[in-house]
C-alpha cells in the first residue's frame, strides 16, 4: 500500500544531484566499487521497486541497484569513475530523488496526511451510510432523490481529499505510461462515484457513493496500518542513528578547537570528547583515561574502562573523565552507521517469496483490467443492461485489489527483523531470513564465537600467593589480556614480597614484560624469553603459559583458558535437540578444541586453515546440507560467506561481520536458537499469507464477475483481507515482549526439523 505517490512535489524536486555531489556522498566498497544512497519518496509499491531497479540497473557502470519499500531509499553499487546518472534517470521514470541522510529526523508528513484522509473519508462514509440506510429501509422517491443529492454533497469533497492519496500515485505512474496498484483502485472509485452521480441526477433508485466513499475509508485504514508498521521496523534504525553525535570539538595543528558536523569529521583528525559526549565517528584514544558505556556495542551493562591506544566504535558513551581521540573513520564508514544499513538492508533481500508476491502484483493491473473490461462485455451481450454491467465491472476492479498479496512477505519481514533487533540481533540481508529457515547443520568456530576471548587463570588456589601476588604486580604494567586474567586472580593489583620494588619496567611486545628490583631481573611473559633461553617447557593441555622468572630461573608458571560464552550449554542443546547437526571447527590446537567440544558433547576438527573451513563448507553442500556458519575472525569470513547462512559476534573482525547474514550484539549464544526461531516462524507466516491472500483471490474474483457482489461489499471485503495479512504478521511479534529465556522445543514443519516460538 502506498504512502507517498511519484511524481509529488518535494522540497529538493527542483535540485539534479551534480556528479561532484554524488561523488563525495558515496563510499567505496572495495573492488574498485562504489556505493551510492538515495532517498526516493515516491517508492510505495512492488512495481516501484521493479521499474526503479531496472532503469538504474541498465546504466553503464552500475553493478546493482537494491530498494528499500519501508525507508524508501535505494542503495546503488557502481564502479569507481564519473557517477552515472542516476536522479535524471529516476525522474525520466516518474520519481524525484535526493542524497540519504541515515541520521534525518522530523515530523512524519506522510503519516499525518493519511490520517487526515481517514478522518474525513470516515466522517463522510458515516453520514453517507445513515442516508443510504433510510434509502434502503423504503423511503419514498421523492426523499430518496433528497438523499442522494445530500450523499453526492458529502462524497464529492471526500472523494477529492481523501483519494488524492490514490489519484495523485496513479496519475504519476499514468503520465510516465505505466500502471500500478492506484490505477485500478482510482478507476473504480471514480467509476462508482461517476455512476452514482448519473443516477442521482436521472432520479434512479440506486446509488453508490457509500460504496465509493467507504472503500476510500477502508483503504486508507489498510493503508495508515501499513505505514505505521513500517514506521515501527524503522523505530530502531532512526534510535540508531540518533545516537550519533551532530559534530564534534576538532583540535588543530595550532592547538585550536572548531566544532565540525560529523559528516566533515575525517580520519586522522584530533577530537577532544568531554564527559557525557557519545563517540562521534570510529576513533581510538590518543590522551586521557575514562569509562565508556558500550551497551550499544556489546550488552554489556558495566562501564569499561578507555585507556591510551583503545579503539573506540562511534556510538559509546564517553561517562566520566575527557579524552583526546583520533578519528579513524569517516561517519558514514562507522560502527553505527554500519549497524545502520544493516537493519535497512533486512527488507532488500530479495528473497523467493518477495520475488514471487511482487512478479503477481506488477501483474495485476494489466490482467484485473482486462478482467473487468470482459465481465462489462459479457453482461452486456447477456443482459444489455449498461448500468448493470457496469455496476459489476466496478465491483471486479475493487474486490481484485491486490494488496494482500503484496503486503504478504513483507510485513513478516519486518515484524521477523524487528523481533531479532529486540533481542541483539541485526540481519544483514531479508532473504537471509529465508535460508536460516532451511538450516540443518551449524558449525561454530571456537576462540571469540563460542568462547569469549577473554582469558582466565586456571587453578589459582593451588598458586602459592606470594608468586601470584608478584606476577600480578608486574601484571599490573600492561594491558595485555593474560596481565588482566592475572590482575583479576589475584584479587586486585597486588603488592610484591616485602623489599621487593620494581623499576625500569618495560614490555617488550610478543615476548612479556621485565622489570628490575634489588639487583636481580624479573621476566613475566613467554617461557622461552622469561628463562632466556630457547627452552620451551610443555604446555600440556593448556591453552597458554606464563612463565614468572628472576634472572633467568623459573619462580612460577601460569596456565589460561578460555571461557565459554553465557549460555553456550543451553544454546548448543537447543540446537541438537531440534535435530540439527553441530559441530565445532577451529584453528586452534588440538587439546583445548577437543577439551571444549567433550564438554560440550560435539565433533570438532582443529588447526583447521581458512581454507580447510571452506572446504568443510563446501563439501557438506554438495552432500545436499544446509549450514549455518557462526564465526567471528578474520580466517572466518570465507565460510561465513559461502555457507547457506551465517552469524557473527558484534566483536568479530569488521571482515567477518560483513562476510554474515546476521550480527549479534550480545554476549549470550542463544542468539542462535532465537534467530533460528523466528526465522521458522516467519516463514511459516508467510505461507500462510500467500496461502491467504490467494485464497481470497480466488474466491472473490469468480463471485464478483457472476454478479452477486456490489460495490460496497466489494469494499468491505477487499480491505478485510489486507487487515487480515497484517494481522497475521503480528503474531509474530506478541511474542515480543517476554523473549526466549529458555531452549524452544522441536516442531517438525514440513517434515523438517524447526525451533517454535512459545
Amino acid at each position: 500500500m502506498s504512502c507517498c505517490a511519484p511524481g509529488a512535489d518535494y522540497a529538493t524536486a527542483d535540485h539534479r544531484l551534480t556528479a561532484d555531489e554524488i561523488l563525495l556522498a558515496s563510499r567505496p566498497v572495495g573492488g574498485g566499487a562504489r556505493q551510492t544512497d538515495l532517498s526516493v519518496p515516491g517508492i510505495h509499491c512492488g512495481g516501484c521497486i521493479a521499474t526503479i531497479e531496472k532503469a538504474l540497473s541498465a546504466l553503464p557502470g552500475v553493478e546493482r541497484a537494491r530498494v528499500n519499500l519501508s525507508t524508501k531509499r535505494v542503495s546503488i553499487r557502481w564502479r569507481d569513475g564519473t557517477p552515472p546518472p542516476f536522479a535524471e534517470t529516476l525522474a525520466g521514470v516518474g520519481y524525484e530523488a535526493h542524497l540519504a541522510d541515515f541520521a534525518e529526523t522530523g515530523t512524519d508528513a506522510a503519516l499525518s496526511e493519511l490520517i487526515r484522509a481517514l478522518a474525513v473519508a470516515g466522517f463522510a462514509s458515516m453520514n453517507i451510510m445513515l442516508l443510504s440506510v433510510s434509502v434502503w429501509s423504503g423511503a419514498e422517491p421523492a426523499t430518496r432523490d433528497l438523499f442522494h443529492w445530500i450523499s453526492a454533497l458529502i462524497a464529492l469533497p471526500a472523494l477529492a481529499y481523501s483519494g488524492r492519496v490514490f489519484f495523485r500515485s496513479a496519475w504519476g505512474a499514468l503520465r510516465k505510461g505505466r500502471t500500478n496498484m492506484d490505477v485500478p483502485i482510482s478507476i473504480g472509485v471514480s467509476l462508482a462515484f461517476a455512476l452514482s452521480l448519473y443516477e442521482t441526477v436521472h432520479g434512479g433508485p440506486h446509488a453508490y457513493f457509500d460504496a465509493a466513499i467507504s472503500l476510500l475509508f477502508f483503504l486508507l485504514i489498510g493503508r495508515t496500518l501499513d505505514h505505521v508498521m513500517r514506521e515501527r521496523a524503522r523505530v530502531a534504525v532512526k534510535g540508531l542513528a540518533r545516537l550519533a553525535a551532530r559534530g564534534a570539538l576538532v583540535i588543530g595543528a595550532d592547538g585550536t578547537g572548531t566544532y565540525l558536523p560529523v559528516a566533515e569529521i575525517e580520519p586522522g583528525m584530533t577530537i577532544l570528547l568531554a564527559a557525557g559526549e557519545r563517540v562521534p565517528v570510529d576513533a581510538r584514544v590518543l590522551e586521557g583515561a575514562s569509562e565508556l558505556d558500550c551497551s550499544l556495542v556489546s550488552g554489556e551493562g558495566l562501564p569499561q574502562p578507555a585507556v591510551a591506544g583503545q579503539a573506540l566504535q562511534a556510538g559509546t558513551l564517553n561517562l566520566t573523565r575527557p579524552l583526546q581521540i583520533t578519528a579513524t573513520s569517516a561517519a558514514r564508514d562507522s560502527f553505527l552507521a554500519e549497524m545502520v544499513r544493516m537493519m535497512e538492508a533486512a527488507e532488500e533481500g530479495r528473497s523467493l517469496y518477495r520475488r514471487i508476491a511482487d512478479r503477481a502484483a506488477r501483474l495485476y493491473a494489466p490482467v484485473i483490467h482486462l478482467t473487468a473490461f470482459l465481465t462489462f462485455l459479457g453482461w452486456m451481450l447477456a443482459t444489455g443492461d449498461a448500468h448493470r454491467a457496469i455496476t459489476i465491472a466496478i465491483a471486479v476492479l475493487i474486490v481484485t485489489c491486490p494488496c494482500a498479496l503484496g503486503l504478504a512477505v513483507p510485513m513478516v519481514q519486518i515484524m521477523a527483523a524487528r523481533r531479532l533487533f529486540e533481542k541483539g540481533i541485526m540481519v544483514r540481508d531479508g532473504a537471509a531470513m529465508e535460508r536460516l529457515a532451511e538450516i540443518d547443520s551449524v558449525v561454530f568456530d571456537k576462540t571469540g564465537t563460542l568462547t569469549q576471548g577473554n582469558p582466565r587463570l586456571l587453578d589459582p588456589a593451588a598458586k602459592e600467593p606470594a608468586a601470584l601476588s608478584l606476577a600480578a604486580a608486574l601484571a599490573a604494567h600492561s594491558r595485555h589480556p593474560y596481565s588482566r586474567a592475572l590482575v583479576v586472580a589475584s584479587g586486585g593489583l597486588g603488592r610484591p614480597a616485602a623489599g621487593i620494588v620494581f623499576s625500569e619496567i618495560s614490555e617488550l611486545p610478543g615476548a612479556g614484560l621485565e622489570a628490575k628490583a634489588g639487583g636481580s631481573l624479573y621476566r613475566l611473559g613467554r617461557p622461552e624469553w622469561a628463562l632466556g633461553s630457547d627452552v620451551v617447557p610443555e604446555a600440556g593441555a593448556n591453552e597458554a603459559r606464563v612463565m614468572l622468572s628472576r634472572d633467568g630461573k623459573a619462580l612460577a608458571s601460569f596456565d589460561f583458558d578460555d571461557r565459554l560464552r553465557p549460555d553456550a550449554r543451553e544454546a548448543i542443546a537447543g540446537l541438537s535437540a531440534a535435530g540439527l547437526k553441530v559441530e565445532i571447527l577451529s584453528g586452534d590446537r588440538e587439546e583445548p578444541v577437543r577439551r571444549l567440544a567433550a564438554a560440550l558433547g560435539l565433533p570438532h576438527g582443529a588447526r583447521v586453515s581458512p581454507g580447510g573451513k571452506l572446504a568443510h563448507i563446501e563439501a557438506a553442500a554438495a552432500e545436499g546440507r544446509k549450514v549455518l556458519m557462526v564465526g567471528d575472525g578474520l580466517n572466518d569470513a570465507p565460510a561465513l560467506a559461502r555457507a547457506h547462512a551465517s552469524m557473527a559476534p558484534a566483536t568479530a573482525a569488521d571482515i567477518g561481520r560483513n562476510a554474515a547474514d546476521f550480527v549479534f550484539l550480545r554476549e549470550s549464544l542463544l542468539a542462535v536458537p532465537q534467530a533460528l526461531a523466528v526465522a521458522h516462524e516467519a516463514s511459516k507466516l508467510v505461507r500462510q499469507n500467500l496461502f491467504l491472500a490467494v485464497a481470497y483471490n480466488a474466491i472473490a474474483i469468480p463471485i464478483a464477475v457472476l454478479g452477486y457482489v456490489t460495490p460496497l461489499i466489494a469494499a468491505v471485503t477487499m480491505s478485510l483481507s489486507s487487515l487480515l495479512v497484517i494481522g497475521n504478521a503480528l503474531r509474530l511479534g506478541r511474542h515480543a515482549a517476554g523473549g526466549l529465556t529458555s531452549v524452544p522445543p522441536v516442531e517438525k514443519v514440513a517434515g523438517a526439523p524447526a525451533l517454535a516460538l512459545r
